[in-house]
């Protein structure tokens, strides 16, 4: 652990400042911290949504409209339809129902939207984001482009919030809760989940992580606190029109994201605060300086999108903390491993010798190209099954089809005597099967202990209310203690808190097969793990492969290196131009003449 002060004290130094600030700042600047606030809450919706989880929405000022409006509707309308006539009149409750209401459209146009990939995703954010405007602007029962007026202020045990001095520690509560409940999400299973969205759905796929839950997850997540902020903006101005939930405040909100920290929970405060003061400063002086009015303050924020983009595409939060780090050390707390912990539960072994896995006459064909051409190959229970074949034999893609990252074109996969074509990496990795893969999948900002424990996601069960709430801090020191286990079975103890991405490419996939160690198979597709290992390390895995075959486990494994494979499988498979050519002993296909002429013959 590192020395220097804790975050915490920070965190202390900051709530004091926090609840300082109305006794001694004017009006003026305590309305300028309520938009700060109200501008957060929906920037950390997007840090969330765009940051961590690679999902680019502009369409987030709609969900502000939506909280904004609720409210506005139920407060001010003197007669509402008998089914929610409840409603009426009580802030509290039309939050409740601004938020029912967000979460169901969320989820309606997430089930739309989040189909989309590359730049049609964020083009259909654009799309629901100017239909919403359109619609808050057109309708009757909503005031039109002339608004709705008149909206009460919100009481708290029966105290009206009627000046800004009083509403901001509503609106600096609910941002903090938002901050913390965010930051407790994305330090658990589900966060993990969620964090391997950016750049690594495949392979959180394959280690079970439902990624289509994962995405419509954080997208409500983010839609919910732009209703929350548009529900406080609303009484806090006792008024609403359409002009704040237009796309131009959409993009305002991304650039408040990306400014601060894009990855960063604490960007999001950073960012709306550094634009939102910029805006009011940038408003005053540019026109003096020009000689006109205009919106100028624009081009700037575009020129300074540019620069962060160019210079520091972390944002600014990461600079801040390096900046203070400089000065005043700041202790890196590391994840606490209880050496307590409950193991978590082991699924049964088969008997050595049942058959685990059997592929039989599979096909794939990529249009006029024949990738597999009817492959058939079983592994069993306690046996180390060596597929190779020389460069383009087809091998990755083959691990691909048993594995259900692919679907064969024709033929069967049966794993533990159930047919898997079709049912995807997710499904078939529940069942006990688990991988590597031929190119290595890290998460690389994410530490080793973190990204192991992504293995055992299927292992837990706890969801989103429980880890944004602490109610999943057992299940997580389980979770945690089983991915130290598998860490330091495979010899990478001394680097578990490390990032990922710091580590040598040897290590990277000796951490792979920790990672797939962590979700507990019975049979374990490794595809060259012994690229880039050191002899050493070559020999430290192949010991941890002879003990996995003694504890009952299969083994299917894709490798270059004959001289491991040789002295490690029990039986050999080899592939040319996607046909399978040899099957045997590792001393018969050494000797097979079809063999020496397609792969052994040529290594020198």
């Amino acid at each position: 652990m590192k020395a220097g002060l804790s975050p915490r004290l920070f965190l202390v130094v900051f709530m004091g400042i926090l609840l300082l600030a109305p006794l001694t700042l004017s009006a003026f600047y305590i309305t300028l911290l309520n938009y700060i606030g109200l501008y957060a809450m929906v920037a950390l919706g997007l840090v969330l949504l765009t940051g961590v989880g690679g999902l680019t929405s502009f369409g987030q000022a709609a969900f502000v409209g939506i909280g904004a409006y609720t409210t506005a509707v139920l407060s001010t309308s003197a007669e509402l339809p008998a089914w929610i006539a409840w409603a009426g009149g009580a802030p509290w409750i039309s939050l409740v129902v601004g938020l029912v209401l967000t979460a169901a459209v969320a989820v309606l146009i997430g089930s739309l939207t989040l189909k989309l990939s590359g730049h049609y995703l964020p083009l259909g954010t654009i799309a629901w984001g100017i239909s919403l405007y359109f619609l808050f602007g057109t309708m009757a029962t909503l005031g039109g482009h002339t608004g709705l007026s008149g909206i009460p202020a919100i009481s708290v045990f029966g105290v009206e919030l009627l000046q800004g001095h009083q509403v901001y520690y509503l609106i600096w509560a609910f941002l903090l809760l938002g901050i913390f409940t965010t930051r407790n999400l994305l330090d658990s299973r589900e966060g993990r989940a969620i964090r391997a969205l950016k750049g690594g759905i495949v392979m959180a796929e394959a280690m079970g992580v439902d990624t289509a839950r994962s995405r419509m997850v954080i997208f409500v997540i983010a839609a919910l606190l732009a209703c929350a902020s548009g529900w406080l903006y609303a009484h806090m101005q006792r008024f609403v029109n359409p002009t704040p939930f237009g796309l131009h405040l959409g993009i305002e909100y991304l650039f408040m994201a990306v400014v601060g920290g894009a990855a960063h929970v604490w960007g999001a405060l950073v960012g709306a605060g550094v634009i939102t003061v910029l805006k009011q400063w940038l408003q005053d002086v540019l026109p003096k300086l020009l000689g006109e009015s205009g919106n100028f303050e624009i081009i700037v924020f575009g020129i300074l999108m540019v620069l962060i983009l160019h210079k520091a595409r972390g944002g600014l939060w990461p600079i801040i903390v390096a900046g203070v780090n400089r000065v005043v050390p700041i202790r890196v707390d590391r994840r606490r491993i209880d050496p307590n912990a409950t193991p978590l539960p082991r699924r049964n072994m088969p008997a050595a010798g049942d058959v685990l896995l059997e592929a039989r006459d599979v096909t794939r064909r990529f249009g006029g190209l024949v990738a597999n051409n009817n492959m058939s190959l079983s592994v069993r229970a306690g046996e180390i099954l060596a597929l190779i074949g020389p460069n383009g034999a087809g091998k990755s893609t083959m691990f691909n089809q048993v594995s259900g990252v692919d679907t064969p074109t024709s033929g069967e996969v049966l794993f533990l005597g159930q047919s898997v074509v079709g049912k995807g990496s997710r499904a078939i990795s529940r069942l006990g099967m688990s991988r590597t893969f031929q190119h290595v999948k890290l998460l690389p900002t994410m530490s080793v202990l973190e990204n192991v424990a992504i293995g055992a996601h299927l292992r837990g069960s706890k969801g989103v209310l429980a880890s944004a709430w602490r109610m999943d801090r057992v299940e997580e020191d389980r979770i945690l203690a089983e991915a130290a286990r598998q860490i330091e079975r495979v010899g990478l103890a001394e680097h578990m808190h490390d990032e990922a991405g710091s580590l040598a490419l040897g290590q990277q996939r000796i951490l792979e097969i920790a990672r797939a160690l962590a979700s507990d198979p019975c049979l374990l597709l490794l595809d060259e793990p012994a690229a880039g290992l050191r002899y050493k390390e070559k020999q430290a895995l192949g010991d941890l492969l002879k003990r996995l075959r003694g504890e009952g486990m299969g083994v299917l494994l894709v490798e270059h290196d004959m001289d491991f494979v040789m002295g490690l499988v029990d039986r050999v498979v080899v592939m040319e131009f996607g046909e399978k050519i040899a099957e045997g002993l590792p001393e018969e296909v050494q000797k097979n003449p079809a063999v020496l002429e397609a792969y052994l013959g040529g290594v020198e």
